[in-house]
């Protein structure tokens, strides 16, 4: 489809401008770690289309994977990860990271991060495809909230860092294949250049193209969709994790169930009250959550029913109630006992697995962009990703990037080029109604790109992908709603694309026409980047000497 390259009009020596040292787009864990990893003698700015604590950090429930225990080991950890990855992760990224994971849990801690405890040590719980306890967790189901919290305080105090909250990204400047800085709207004000010597995205997720998603409104795809634009390599956008355990109540908006509830010893049962995952696999309600993901949608279409249920009612319901009180409160609001009633669930869109493609330093394609957290694909995940390995992955690499964008902006100087203007387009006679082509969108997303796929679906949805965005997209708006929009369609689009062209199931990605792996043809990533023809699926060589998939500019110092 065809992709403009701006998505406003502007011209550089008109414009309003802005200097600083790192830009950093995203205000979540990865957002923030980067910019204290930044030298305090450079300037920072962070750019966040809503309020700082308004990100798929603050959501998180389950807690962060590590290992803390002595009887623990990293071989352990990182076996479990791989054997959840659909054996397409990157061995020594998952190494690394995950050697790396203690030292970062102990930074929250000690800027003021207050993690739950047990007898005078760090709780430690368990998620499925995790071989023991290793999860720690703040407020019982809140972890994202505390550990946003403190990182938050601890930002604000960082005299070289600026924050702008509701401020849109609108997109990346780049020159002579260079980024140079983007273009932000604040609310109510006149478009700012921002030029910086280096850039960090990290916008986090997807997952809004879906109807069904644990995700905040905010997760539009903002980031993926702007270093499309700019000629970043994208990769394994056909990798959406579903989580298995989303609150189904018909009406309402979605809240996420956290996986720790089947930690705890909580059982999956189908409208017959029978417990059905045993039957899918030996490991029950504790396999990865690919699998859980894909058994409950059986188990529904087998019963003919709209969602499957969490039962606790075997557990201690005091226990319960104080393990888990955020979600007992959100299910009081439905009148529903969490330790003594069946909690209605379905999956819903989860986790964005694929992204904008990074080396171990969070390095992308283009030079002066790195990207870090769920916005980016580094090799960790694979084709699925464990269980709590997300809040790790962002500190990890949101330390990476804010070191490496650090050193380089050290050896760079501000350059503020005159941009071409960037016109504004023929604008249609008629208006359409954003709200209902989103909804429109969404809608097809979840029925046909969801947790099951098969060709016929994916090319219809493809099909109308194309005919949205060939009204959609050439239209010139003046809104975060329109924006938004438009990123959603064009990732959406490369969702569809790679989707379709993976013609075998791995991980998250299950095609019920091949359901079947196939590691001698498909044992390797699908990359996408924008091009003469509007950007089309470009297949890598396969991977027989390892898993990694260089970016373009890797041996770059």
């Amino acid at each position: 489809m065809m992709t403009p390259r701006y998505l406003m009009p502007f011209e550089s020596r008109r414009a309003l401008h802005r200097f600083t040292d790192i830009l950093i787009v995203g205000g979540g864990l990865a957002g923030l770690r980067a910019a204290n990893a930044v030298s305090s003698n450079q300037t920072v700015l962070i750019v966040t289309k809503d309020r700082l604590a308004e990100s798929n950090s603050t959501y998180a429930q389950g807690g962060i994977a590590g290992v803390l225990d002595p009887e623990d080991c990293f071989e352990s950890h990182v076996d479990d990860t791989l054997g959840a990855g659909g054996n397409l992760c990157d061995p020594e990224i998952v190494n690394m990271v995950i050697r790396e994971g203690p030292r970062r849990i102990e930074e929250l801690v000690s800027w003021g991060t207050q993690f739950d405890q047990s007898e005078g040590s760090l709780s430690l719980g368990r998620e499925g495809g995790h071989s023991r306890e290793r999860i720690v967790h703040a407020r019982g189901d809140a972890t994202g909230q505390e550990v946003m919290r403190a990182i938050i305080s601890r930002t604000r105090e960082q005299p070289n860092i600026d924050i702008w909250e509701n401020a849109f990204t609108v997109d990346l400047l780049s020159h002579e294949g260079r980024c140079r800085g983007a273009l932000i709207v604040q609310k109510g004000r006149r478009p700012v250049i921002v030029w910086a010597k280096e850039t960090i995205l990290c916008t986090g997720g997807t997952g809004q193209v879906f109807r069904e998603s644990t995700n905040p409104l905010v997760a539009t795809g903002d980031g993926q969709a702007l270093a499309y634009r700019a000629g970043v390599q994208l990769r394994d956008m056909e990798f959406m994790q579903f989580h298995p355990t989303v609150l189904y109540i018909a009406g309402s908006s979605r809240s996420l169930i956290t996986e720790a509830l089947r930690g705890e010893g909580a059982h999956l049962v189908d409208c017959q009250g029978d417990r059905f995952m045993p039957a899918y696999d030996e490991r029950g309600e504790l396999a990865p959550r690919d699998v859980v993901s894909q058994s409950i949608i059986r188990q529904m279409e087998q019963t003919k029913h709209s969602n499957v249920y969490l039962d606790l009612t075997h557990l201690d319901s005091g226990h319960v109630h104080q393990r888990f009180p955020g979600i007992a409160k959100a299910c009081a609001k439905f009148g529903l006992d969490l330790a003594n009633d069946r909690i209605p669930v379905r999956p819903g869109a989860h986790y964005m697995i694929g992204g904008v493609a990074v080396d171990r330093q969070g390095r992308t394609s283009l030079p002066g962009l790195w990207a870090a957290g769920e916005v980016t694909s580094s090799g960790l995940h694979g084709a699925n990703r464990l269980a709590s390995n997300s809040l790790l992955e962002g500190l990890v690499y949101g330390t990476h990037a804010g070191e490496s964008a650090s050193r380089a902006a050290a050896e760079e100087s501000h350059k503020m080029v005159a941009l071409p203007l960037q016109h504004p387009v023929q604008q249609p006679n008629e208006s359409f109604d954003v709200a209902d082509v989103r909804v429109s969108l969404k809608s097809l997303m979840g029925r046909l790109a969801g947790v099951e796929r098969r060709a016929e679906g994916l090319q219809e949805a493809l099909d109308s992908i194309r005919s949205f965005a060939a009204y959609v997209m050439p239209y010139q708006f003046d809104s975060i709603q329109g924006w938004e929009l438009q990123n959603m369609l064009l990732l959406a689009s490369c969702m569809v694309d790679t989707a379709l062209a993976r013609t075998e199931s791995r991980g998250v990605h299950y095609r019920s026409d091949y359901p079947n792996s196939n590691d001698q043809l498909w044992r390797r990533h699908l990359t996408i980047q924008m091009d003469v023809d509007g950007g089309h699926p470009q297949m890598s060589e396969p991977l027989d000497a390892g898993l990694r998939t260089p970016v373009n500019n890797e041996d770059r110092s």
